[in-house]
């Protein structure tokens, strides 16, 4: 069985759907054999590429939140999380920005074997690290701690390659009608929109396997 998930690097949700999916096909002893893809999305895709800006000013401009409610969310999701064994650090001087860059290396990981790796490095490193996944030495670094080859990287950021499978992610979420991340779709049949509960996953993943 194949599961495309379509995320972005920077959303607090996407991080715990992964878990809760890898959960799910613990929990089923006689799950099949599963290849996950994990497919590119942008929260903020207008955003220049190596700009930042502080995620919380960010979050209240697009939402309207006052700076206590944006601390009180960052709370609540803090808690979320923590309640499926990540631990989240939603600081108010946490920055956000343009994932262009980092969901081309997530592309190159999967050439290489390696892309599950690289996407659960970049989430932990950005949600409990607090690193950036939008300079081009932050990444090449996470990268390479992920199991990639540091000149291939490098090469990778310093040109365009993957752009174009990126572009192709995007333009198929749109066709899909995605709006929002996480986005699970199970052998090309059954779509699951959001970080839902574990048995729903479970009943997903039997559903697709008839």
């Amino acid at each position: 069985m194949r599961i495309d998930v379509w995320s972005d690097l920077v959303c607090p949700w996407c991080y715990i759907g992964k878990r809760r999916l890898e959960r799910a096909l613990a929990a089923w002893p006689d799950a099949p054999q599963v290849e996950i893809v994990h497919r590119s999305f942008q929260l903020n895709p207008s955003m220049p590429e190596g700009t930042t800006s502080l995620r919380r000013d960010y979050l209240r401009a697009k939402y309207g939140w006052s700076p206590s409610q944006a601390a009180r969310i960052d709370a609540e999701m803090e808690e979320r999380a923590a309640g499926d064994g990540l631990e989240y650090h939603l600081t108010a001087d946490g920055v956000t920005g343009n994932t262009f860059d980092a969901h081309r290396l997530v592309h190159l990981a999967r050439d290489r074997g390696r892309q599950d790796e690289s996407v659960e490095r970049f989430f932990r490193a950005y949600f409990t690290e607090q690193r950036s996944l939008f300079d081009r030495a932050s990444l090449e670094t996470l990268a390479v701690e992920a199991g990639l080859d540091a000149d291939e990287a490098r090469g990778v950021l310093a040109g365009r390659d993957y752009a174009e499978a990126v572009t192709n992610d995007l333009r198929e979420a749109r066709a899909l009608g995605v709006s929002g991340v996480p986005f699970f779709v199970f052998d090309q049949r059954l779509s699951v929109s959001g970080a839902q509960p574990i048995d729903v996953f479970v009943d997903a993943i039997k559903r697709a396997a008839k």
